[in-house]
């Protein structure tokens, strides 16, 4: 027996689509901020001295929906990461301080393609619920129709 939500008149098959969806939405969130990092993991200070480009971080939350009484993921915000730079020696670089250090993003790519694959594969996850869902729909409507 499909028990309906009496305050939004949505069933569990509307709330796990409705979660699903959010997810989707997040991870296409986070694999942008995780290929904007890797895209931006040796982008340098414009100017001798000055900060290179500082690694991006996700945080993610949960909330009710009104309508569907679904539990849903939402990105709480983009924050800059807080670790130091990492240095290297290079006198000749143009963004070289007085001593010759250049401060590099502190971003690890290896870090970041694993953050990608995992975003990837929860994307697919969704995506299955969403069809599994999909699926149950048309069986129900099958069966009502008879």
């Amino acid at each position: 027996m499909i028990r309906i939500n009496p305050v939004s008149g949505a069933g569990p098959l509307t709330q796990a689509m409705a979660t699903a969806a959010s997810g989707m939405s997040s991870q296409a969130v986070r694999m942008r901020v995780a290929a904007e990092n890797i895209a931006n993991a040796a982008s340098t200070a414009a100017v001798p001295g000055g900060d290179p480009y500082r690694r991006k971080l996700l945080t993610f939350g949960r909330m009710v929906d009104r309508g569907t009484g679904a539990q849903l993921v939402r990105m709480d915000n983009i924050r800059p990461d807080p670790r130091d730079f990492r240095t290297q020696f290079d006198p000749a670089h143009p963004a070289a301080d007085e001593q010759g250090y250049v401060k590099l993003p502190n971003v690890d790519p290896l870090i970041e393609q694993a953050d990608l694959r995992s975003a990837g594969r929860s994307y697919e996850a969704s995506i299955a619920v969403m069809q599994q869902a999909r699926a149950l729909y048309g069986k129900t409507l099958d069966i009502l129709r008879a």
